[in-house]
């Protein structure tokens, strides 16, 4: 969206919602339009340039527009934030659905570690159930790193060994005391502090 040419940022806005609004009335089904990581575009700064100001006002003329009454295309602005605090007020009130995200529950967990390690070569004793209870408080970026973290740790031994370039070579599984090991040089991204300002933002401003 952003551009270096002045004018144009703004002008990739309206097109983005043109675009969409083009496929809602042709199509006659439901688009969405998804910002991921939403504060660098519309957040709040002590020092802005004219681009970034002309952006958000287009935003907010094309979210407007969204809102009209006489608007029958189903057409859906969605976006994902780690700093909900630093969000532009006009844009926050635009957004009809303001809602928390929490950590993973332990049944989540559990799931993530099977999704993520669905690819890689298990040793049969390793107890996904046992790894969701060991990482409490962790994210779903979190558990995939520790997942991927495994996979190089077998491959990077394979290579230490000597053994990779043999015609047959191929890392040993996986096993419970990788992810033991891992776990202990990986703390979660996230702390008790940041919870409580997430869970007291979604307590002032939430929206379901």
């Amino acid at each position: 969206i952003m551009s270096k040419w002045l004018g144009e940022a703004e002008k990739n806005v309206a097109r983005l919602f043109n675009s969409a609004r083009k496929l809602a009335e042709r199509d006659g089904l439901p688009v969405i339009i998804f910002i991921d990581e939403l504060d660098s575009l519309l957040g709040t700064r002590r020092q802005e340039v004219g681009g970034e100001v002309r952006v958000r006002n287009q935003f907010l003329k094309e979210m407007d527009g969204l809102l009209d009454k006489d608007t029958n295309i189903h057409l859906y602005v969605i976006g994902a934030t780690n700093k909900p605090w630093i969000l532009d007020w006009p844009f926050l009130r635009r957004f009809q659905k303001r809602i928390y995200v929490p950590l993973p529950n332990f049944e989540a967990r559990e799931e993530m570690f099977r999704y993520y390690t669905k690819p890689l070569k298990l040793h049969s004793k390793v107890d996904l159930e046992e790894l969701a209870r060991m990482t409490e408080g962790y994210s779903g970026s979190d558990i995939r790193d520790i997942c991927q973290a495994a996979q190089i740790r077998v491959v990077s031994e394979l290579f230490e060994s000597g053994k990779a370039h043999e015609k047959d070579a191929r890392p040993r599984e996986i096993t419970m005391s990788d992810f033991k090991e891992i776990l202990k040089n990986r703390k979660p991204s996230t702390s008790k502090e940041m919870i409580i300002a997430y869970t007291q933002w979604s307590e002032r401003f939430k929206a379901l």
